[in-house]
């Protein structure tokens, strides 16, 4: 019986950074060669990255997303989902990157459970990316479309981001849901948007 990632951490799974690279399920049912997805895409080891004083951005200005970094909360690569990225900027100027504002959300209601050399108090910055510009904006000052049919990086409904209200707005009359000021985002609205895969550590 084959069994997707989701199932896996649904099972409760944990799988080691050691171990997950020889592990493979098979996506392909058709094709001569069976596709394979590798099971570290799903690691969910994701430390805070350093501030760099070299970069040349101020120490709680947002940073691209590097291709390697992991979103604490689901343990998948932002940088492939570059309209739906995140990030938190802690008060010693290390980050963590996020594959959507959902998780950026759900990481803020509990930081120490994703990253336990860190509380809430440690976060002095957060940030989402505009989906129609693909910039960043501070999360607290971005406004959400909660219900529309647009799938963020889970393939599940999520919070598309936007830095003006009028932009939100539009997008909700073309694809549905309501538009949300970050401090309209409850624990309520976060659990229907999650399934039960984000990981306890």
């Amino acid at each position: 019986m084959q069994f997707s990632p989701r199932q896996l951490f649904q099972a409760g799974i944990a799988l080691s950074i050691a171990s997950v690279a020889a592990l493979f399920v098979p996506l392909g049912k058709n094709s001569g060669t069976a596709s394979v997805e590798r099971l570290e895409d799903y690691c969910i080891v994701a430390p805070a990255l350093p501030y760099d004083p070299a970069s040349g951005l101020g120490k709680f200005e947002p940073r691209s997303v590097p291709a390697d970094a992991r979103c604490p909360v689901c343990g998948m690569f932002p940088a492939r989902f570059p309209h739906w990225a995140a990030q938190a900027i802690y008060h010693d100027g290390a980050v963590q990157f996020f594959d959507s504002p959902v998780n950026l959300h759900v990481f803020l209601g509990d930081v120490s459970r994703y990253n336990s050399a860190y509380t809430g108090a440690d976060v002095a910055a957060t940030f989402v990316t505009d989906v129609t510009s693909g910039t960043w904006v501070d999360s607290f000052a971005a406004h959400y479309v909660h219900g529309s049919n647009a799938l963020g990086p889970m393939r599940d409904g999520n919070l598309p981001a936007f830095a003006e209200r009028e932009a939100a707005e539009r997008f909700a009359a073309e694809r549905g849901g309501v538009v949300l000021s970050a401090d309209q985002i409850t624990a309520e609205t976060l659990r229907s948007l999650t399934h039960p895969v984000h990981h306890h550590h």
